[in-house]
């Protein structure tokens, strides 16, 4: 008797996709933001608006650029870094205290507060004044703080904000008073009673006049305080009360950090002299530097924000879900397809978001449901999608914030981390990739359903635009080598340009459409020849000197840009209802043009012009709401370099580092992975990153580790932070969409997410994985500059490239496979302990015998045992035994397939005589 197979979506009935609304629920709870409505939603609105706004004219002019205003003229507009990243903070600040309450009423110090009014009233009774009292201070401090619907901003929250605006205000409009503070202290400032003289207003300068506070510290110092206060405020509310608590400690230790005394056994060595508050104040708060408005909040005013940006209107233009519906076209047929899709889907929208999270609930809200409905189990769906998620931050070419910081911190081009960056990035991808293989083969999954899946020629044709904007990008870091900021700008126009023009495309308004585009490039570059100017200089009354007609082609072709988005928009202004035959905007533009509609009263959701301009105010107000947790992260990340910095701190911190290590570069990378995966438990990556490259990255080089694999190796563990448990923010995502143990699910993406644990020590100890090698002079050089990023000739080079690149980077992705066998058990077939220990040891060795030979020279100098080998015969060495043991355990374990397939048929064949019987 056969047995049939289950039907897939029999298990527990089938297995709905939750709706985009559940998903943005979700993330919302996850991450603890208001549901905003009404006149709050459209503050938040135009505040998010006005933060992009700002951010694409500095991309686009830099700081000092001359704008052209009608009846005005020609008004110049210059700002300092320090204002730049001052205006850019006070952005996210006053966002942050808009968008995420200040309790909700669950928090351990406001239950106890709360119980103080009911106590004294079961003590003393209602009717006692005491008891009233209680009672409406305890009122009080609820209207003025608690938001526990997450519906309602509060008068503490218009209070931060207000502070936040008049901090960044001082720095616009007192900035010549700051520069002399770097000179002569905080203290130099006017005090707040002096400044409020000046400004013509007496009656409160005689009512503050003796007040202290306000008339014995500088408003520089005051405005600082409350600055760092605000931005710890701001780190509770987004980033959680850890991440606060560790930042505070360190402002503590810069004031306090000098009664260490210098004779305490390894603890001296963190002593350092006595800081006053202004000194503090000062470092944190008007330095470029270091603290607040230091390199992590430089970054992202100049890089990180454009390319979430970026992002957002990449999302906005419908390309995340095209992208998944063509990782299904790719895969979904294959074994195991969804779980498959879900890996390829997860990296595309890494590219677009570059948060772990948001990945897992966007992705996974369709992924998740699939893969339950192919017979995975909840755990090991939100298991897979969690783990591949959380790849997007290491995945070129966007990567995630963390990427833009590492440009800064060693001073290399982006281009350069994508190079040293996608080697490792494709190993952990497909190292998934056969985990869900081998569990697919263990389970017997097949592929999705016919009518899940969309043909993958019919689907490129339908949506093959979405990819130039991806390839615009890399066109423009690598091979153009244009800044981080001016490519990512020059796509964001590009990706405007091109949904404008495939919005206004159709076979009805085609002709109208290149027309219009002939015309308007024909009338530019005929001004430029003739006049020198564009056609807009001239209707503003400009005019010069003709232009060679190659020099105007010149200039042409770089706006190509806006001239085709100037065309969509006259198409569509001659054909309004057209209806966008190629393009599939993200839904929530199609709502938010209906709700447009609902209260203007006209019926705006059908017009594709309406909906293209919703779609660039949507895309620009999303960004500014993605990007707000990471500037809080950046800004208060940056105070922890800025109190080693001021504090003098950082040479001793190397120096006990090193001493605890005892001179073992595997124990010290042991510390530093087990301190990032610690340290970055429910903390953004990019926060784990500033500050243990702040701590670690020195101590890492002086190991001879080259600077670009330090800050790699630290980047990989903070990524690995999001999935490992208890904590594993990712996984708790995935599980909520999955509907699965969060616990269950974060231990089979930890194991999922194995080789990342591996591949990091892999690239430390053999640097041509990701495609370094040692300068010629290296020994000359500093550590830091000993290192660079190999070219073509370094490959043309085969005594070098095959035992230093080749035989590695193949080692190591043989070793995933072999990893994969560990895990999940299966390779043809099942895999017994015995088998699986010696695939562990095989992987080891494969992927970084350094790991293993480094730590015996270690244990062998505990006592005294020195031994000289050749480094590059040793790897080989033992690269090739783990090869070899690989290699016999496959063919065993094939063959125990074969045995029992042969085993299966015979005990289907017929017996003799039977069919005759």
């Amino acid at each position: 008797m056969s047995t049939k197979d289950p039907d897939p979506t029999s298990d527990d009935g089938p297995e709905e996709e939750i709706s985009r609304e559940e998903a943005d629920q979700l993330l919302e709870e996850i991450e603890r933001r208001r549901s905003l409505k009404g006149l709050t939603a459209i503050t938040v609105a135009a505040i998010g608006i006005l933060f992009s706004l700002f951010q694409m004219w500095l991309a686009a002019k830099s700081f000092t650029s001359t704008v052209w205003i009608p009846i005005v003229g020609e008004f110049q507009i210059s700002l300092q870094l320090l204002q730049a990243n001052a205006i850019h903070v006070a952005f996210a600040l006053i966002l942050t205290f808009l968008m995420f309450p200040a309790s909700m009423g669950d928090g351990f110090i406001v239950r106890n507060f709360g119980k103080i009014a009911p106590a004294i009233t079961s003590r003393v009774g209602e009717s006692s004044p005491v008891a009233r009292v209680a009672d409406r201070v305890r009122a009080f401090f609820r209207w003025l703080i608690l938001d526990p619907d997450r519906s309602r901003v509060t008068p503490f929250d218009i209070l931060c904000m207000v502070t936040a605006f008049l901090a960044a205000l001082y720095f616009l409009t007192d900035f010549s008073e700051i520069q002399n503070m770097r000179v002569f202290g905080v203290d130099s400032g006017r005090t707040p009673i002096a400044y409020l003289s000046e400004l013509g207003v007496p009656f409160v300068t005689d009512l503050l006049g003796g007040a202290p506070i306000v008339s014995e510290y500088s408003l520089a110092f005051i405005l600082g305080v409350l600055g760092v206060l605000l931005v710890l405020e701001a780190t509770r509310r987004t980033l959680g009360l850890p991440l606060m608590i560790i930042v505070a400690s360190f402002i503590v230790y810069a004031r306090w950090g000098y009664l260490i005394s210098g004779n305490t056994p390894f603890l001296g060595l963190l002593a350092i002299p006595e800081l006053t508050w202004p000194d503090i104040i000062q470092n944190l708060w008007y330095n470029t530097e270091n603290g607040v408005f230091g390199i992590p909040v430089t970054v992202s005013v100049s890089f990180i924000y454009i390319f979430i940006l970026f992002g957002s209107f990449l999302e906005m233009s419908g390309a995340g879900q095209w992208f998944i519906d063509l990782a299904f076209a790719a895969t979904g047929k294959r074994k195991g397809g969804p779980a498959k899709a879900s890996i390829l889907a997860s990296g595309f929208m890494g590219t677009i978001s570059g948060s772990s999270i948001a990945n897992t609930v966007t992705t996974g809200a369709f992924t998740i449901p699939l893969m339950k409905r192919s017979r995975y189990s909840p755990e090991f769906s939100g298991a897979v999608e969690s783990s591949a998620s959380s790849g997007g931050q290491i995945l070129p070419p966007v990567m995630g914030a963390a990427a833009f910081l590492m440009v800064q911190y060693t001073a290399t081009p982006f281009a350069d981390i994508i190079i040293i960056a996608t080697i490792p990035a494709i190993v952990f991808f497909f190292g998934v990739w056969v985990m869900v293989h081998l569990k697919a083969t263990q389970e017997g999954i097949g592929g999705v359903k016919e009518g899940d899946t969309v043909p993958m020629r019919a689907h490129m044709k339908h949506g093959w635009f979405y990819l130039v904007p991806i390839f615009l990008l890399l066109y423009y870091l690598i091979i153009e080598r244009l800044s981080v900021s001016r490519s990512a700008w020059f796509t964001l126009v590009a990706l405007t340009a091109l949904i404008a023009f495939v919005s206004a495309y159709s076979t009805e308004t085609r002709g109208v459409l290149f027309g219009l585009s002939a015309v308007i490039v024909g009338a530019e570059l005929a001004s430029h020849v003739l006049f020198g100017v564009a056609v807009t200089g001239l209707l503003t009354g400009a005019s010069g000197t003709g232009l060679p007609v190659g020099e105007a082609v010149a200039i042409v072709v770089s706006r190509l840009g806006w001239y085709a988005m100037l065309a969509g928009v006259l198409t569509l202004l001659y054909r309004p209802s057209l209806d966008a035959k190629y393009l599939e905007l993200n839904p929530t533009i199609q709502d938010s043009a209906e709700t447009a509609g609902d209260m203007t009263g006209r019926n705006l959701g059908q017009s594709q012009l309406f909906q293209l301009g919703t779609f660039v105010v949507k895309s620009m107000d999303e960004g500014a709401r993605t990007a707000v947790p990471v500037v809080i992260a950046v800004a208060a990340a940056g105070i922890i370099p800025g109190v080693i910095s001021v504090s003098g701190l950082g040479p001793n911190l190397t120096s006990l580092l090193l001493e605890l290590s005892g001179g073992s570069i595997v124990v010290m990378l042991l510390v530093t992975a087990v301190a990032s995966i610690i340290l970055g438990m429910g903390m953004p990556t990019t926060v784990t990153y500033i500050i243990l490259i702040s701590m670690l990255a020195t101590p890492l080089v002086e190991f001879g580790i080259p600077l670009l694999a330090a800050h790699l190796f630290i980047l990989y563990f903070g990524v690995i932070a999001d999935i490992t448990p208890p904590v594993a923010v990712a996984a708790y995502a995935a599980s909520g969409v999955a509907k699965s143990d969060p616990f269950e699910t974060g231990v089979k993406a930890f194991s999922l997410s194995l080789n990342k644990a591996i591949v990091p020590f892999a690239f430390v100890l053999a640097p041509g994985i990701i495609l370094l090698r040692e300068k010629e002079n290296a020994a000359a050089l500093p550590l830091r500059e000993q290192w660079r990023v190999v070219g073509l000739t370094d490959l043309a080079e085969l005594s070098y490239s095959i035992p230093e690149i080749l035989v590695p980077v193949v080692g190591v992705f043989l070793g995933v496979i072999a990893l994969g066998a560990t895990v999940i058990g299966t390779l043809y077939t099942r895999v017994n302990r015995m088998e699986r220990i010696g695939f562990a040891f095989s992987s080891l060795l494969l992927m970084a015998p350094g790991l293993l030979s480094t730590s015996v020279f270690d244990l062998l100098g505990v006592v005294d045992v020195t031994v000289s080998v050749n480094a590059t015969l040793l790897d080989l060495t033992l690269r090739g035994l783990g090869l070899v043991i690989f290699l016999v355990l496959l063919v065993k374990n094939r063959r125990e397939l074969a045995a029992e397939t042969t085993q299966i048929d015979e005990s289907e064949t017929p017996e003799e005589g039977s069919e005759l019987a």
